[in-house]
């Protein structure tokens, strides 16, 4: 890092999947075939309709700047969408659009966050938070959720980690890397405790809402406690529904108040979304659905596949995830054995390391998400490939042996 970076650059640590990348990269140049699970997105390609909307819009020449907040028309899709799903009410002045969740969720921090004020990230958790966290000169609090609680934040481990400098609690649910997901009395509980802290606001990032392997839909916390709607901040887009994860449309819905600031911020960063992709964005939401359900179907097979394949190595073991297409894998019990080369295998980050150098199956190891002791799979893969990698994750943990001394 040069010498003249700025401090909220060189709080922000690099990031596992990039890193990974680079030496799945540097492993095909050999001429070898990897087998990537590591990647966080669908692997299948945006509806054809949605495509459409797209090519319409450039027809007709939508291709200037739009208000800051989105286009009248998403606006109302967003809208829609929530009261159609969980029953909530909107206003224009309570929407943000901006390029992916990703950049909405940055901007309520920066808009939001002074030096020293407090998040409350429960973990395992998605590997931006805390970096976000600290490049908006705030402090993450990390909560350790474990996989005895369903890797889920209770109203116990909440009330012990609010303190005075508390801002935000964030809850992704379904969640990543773990597929989580809160119920209606889940929720409930941890608003009990919110309801006697007002000064503290909760993003809920809710990006894998409908790939979700439920028979209703996934429980939203402003839904559940709508005592609480003036402190949360819903996060979603169309990245991980509808494969639009190069479209980088998402949007937050919340008090008026925030939303404002946050546009504000937007109007001197990027001003608007990409006019297009709004007009994409709008037809995925309103128009039919049947690739949601035909694209959750595949990967509830998946999901189970490679759950069974996983379960039936000794040294691994993983619950079923309830959304969302990833699985975090238990792999403590080969931490501590040698490899053929009778090197130990001392972390999460050794166990994954060996996966990849000697099986050629990349994962992205379990710290890096809070987890130590763990791994995550992708399974928004082919079915061909999962299986081929799970059968190379076999050998390379049949390949371990006894223990370091």
């Amino acid at each position: 890092m040069p010498a003249n970076t700025a401090q909220r650059v060189r709080r922000i640590n690099p990031s596992p999947s990039t890193a990974a990348a680079q030496r799945v990269r540097e492993l095909k140049s050999q001429g070898l075939t990897v087998y990537d699970l590591t990647v966080g997105e669908p692997d299948f390609d945006t509806p054809d309709h949605v495509k459409a909307a797209a090519i319409r819009a450039i027809g007709a020449g939508e291709t200037k700047y739009t208000p800051v907040n989105g286009t009248s028309a998403l606006r109302a899709a967003i809208i829609g969408k929530l009261r159609e799903r969980h029953g909530l009410e909107c206003t224009d002045a309570q929407i943000t659009v901006g390029g992916g969740a990703k950049q909405v969720i940055f901007l309520a921090l920066m808009a939001t966050l002074d030096e020293g004020d407090e998040v409350i990230v429960p973990a395992p958790y998605w590997v931006s938070y805390p970096d976000m966290v600290r490049a908006n000169d705030g402090t993450p609090v990390i909560v350790d959720c474990p996989e005895t609680d369903g890797f889920k934040l209770t109203p116990e481990r909440l009330a012990a980690a609010i303190t005075d400098r508390t801002r935000w609690v964030v809850l992704n649910t379904p969640g990543n890397p773990t597929g989580s997901a809160y119920t209606t009395a889940e929720l409930r509980a941890l608003a009990q405790v919110l309801l006697a802290h007002p000064r503290v606001r909760v993003l809920t990032d809710e990006i894998y809402d409908e790939i979700w392997y439920g028979d209703e839909s996934t429980p939203s916390l402003a839904a559940a406690e709508p005592r609480l709607a003036d402190r949360v901040f819903l996060t979603n887009g169309v990245s991980k529904t509808y494969a639009m994860t190069g479209w980088r449309i998402g949007y937050g819905v919340g008090p008026a108040d925030l939303v404002t600031a946050i546009n504000t911020l937007q109007s001197q960063t990027s001003s608007c979304p990409s006019s297009i992709s709004q007009a994409a964005a709008a037809a995925a939401l309103t128009g039919p659905q049947d690739f949601v359900r035909d694209t959750v179907r595949v990967y509830r097979e998946r999901r189970d596949a490679t759950v069974k394949l996983i379960n039936d190595v000794p040294q691994l073991r993983c619950t079923v995830p309830d959304g969302g297409f990833y699985l975090l894998v238990n792999c403590r019990a080969a931490i501590g054995q040698l490899t053929p080369e009778g090197r130990p295998i001392e972390d999460d980050e050794d166990f994954a390391r060996h996966l990849l150098d000697h099986r050629q199956v990349a994962v992205i190891h379990g710290a890096a998400y809070g987890a130590p002791g763990y791994f995550r799979i992708s399974f928004a893969t082919s079915t061909e490939i999962l299986a081929e990698a799970c059968t190379r994750i076999a050998a390379a943990c049949a390949a371990l042996s006894g223990r370091s001394s």
